[in-house]
């Protein structure tokens, strides 16, 4: 595995921000992942939280930082040692959108916009694998990597007071499903009747940051048909071991 050169931040009493290049790679997620399981490992560290971002690692601590110097010594020793998370398994998660009109409420603008048919729209945005590199914005909310560049397209300039839960949206060069219903400025181009977050659940997202998600298209019949299994607990979400 590629050494990243990495610094380490204060992020506050009780915080320490680790960062790497400031680009989104997957070899830097996967390091990033790596280091994240020898520190939860290690045993060596009292922690609330451990968070990824695109390319930054924020340590949470249960106390006050006194010794950062020692912290930051003592996290080099354990980022030195043997990998241990190329034997996580990852999941490839296979995810239902609706792309009719009623839910892909800018897929024409769009089409329009880029000389290109709706299907062909729909085709590529569920050719793809695409990478799941962190959760945040909304809780649930997958931030995804490999869109494809002909997919790519700006923000609204005026973002809805409300987008539904399930959207299926666009915005720059990024792809993403709204957990919940909340404002929202990127294209909306279908929805999912699945429920990326569910505090009833053990793990109330179900993805992890170095996991694959891949879309596939349903009919509107075959997406009520789902809706109806998640509200009464009895879908299973399709998946597959990588």
């Amino acid at each position: 595995m590629r050494v990243f050169h990495i610094t380490y931040k204060r992020f506050g009493e009780k915080a320490l921000l680790i960062e790497w290049e400031k680009k989104v790679d997957e070899s830097i997620l996967n390091d990033i992942i790596d280091f994240k399981y020898k520190i939860g490992n290690s045993g060596l560290f009292d922690l609330n939280d451990l968070i990824v971002g695109y390319h930054s690692l924020t340590l949470v601590f249960k106390n006050e930082i006194d010794n950062h110097e020692g912290l930051i010594s003592d996290l080099n020793k354990v980022r030195n040692g043997d990998s241990i998370s190329e034997n996580r398994e990852k999941t490839l998660w296979k995810i239902p959108v609706c792309y009719e009109s009623k839910f892909g409420i800018d897929l024409e603008e769009m089409a329009q916009s880029k000389n290109m048919s709706i299907d062909s729209i729909i085709k590529l945005h569920t050719d793809l694998v695409y990478v799941v590199f962190f959760i945040g914005f909304l809780p649930g909310f997958l931030y995804l990597g490999g869109l494809d560049k002909r997919l790519h397209t700006d923000r609204k300039a005026n973002p809805r007071l409300k987008v539904a839960q399930g959207s299926i949206a666009i915005g720059g060069t990024q792809t993403g499903v709204y957990p919940m219903e909340s404002p929202g400025g990127w294209n909306i181009i279908g929805r999912t009747p699945i429920s990326f977050f569910d505090l009833s659940s053990e793990n109330p997202c179900f993805a992890e940051s170095g996991d694959r998600l891949k879309f596939y298209s349903v009919s509107e019949k075959e997406y009520n048909d789902i809706l109806k299994e998640v509200d009464s607990r009895s879908y299973t979400l399709k998946k597959e071991l990588l």
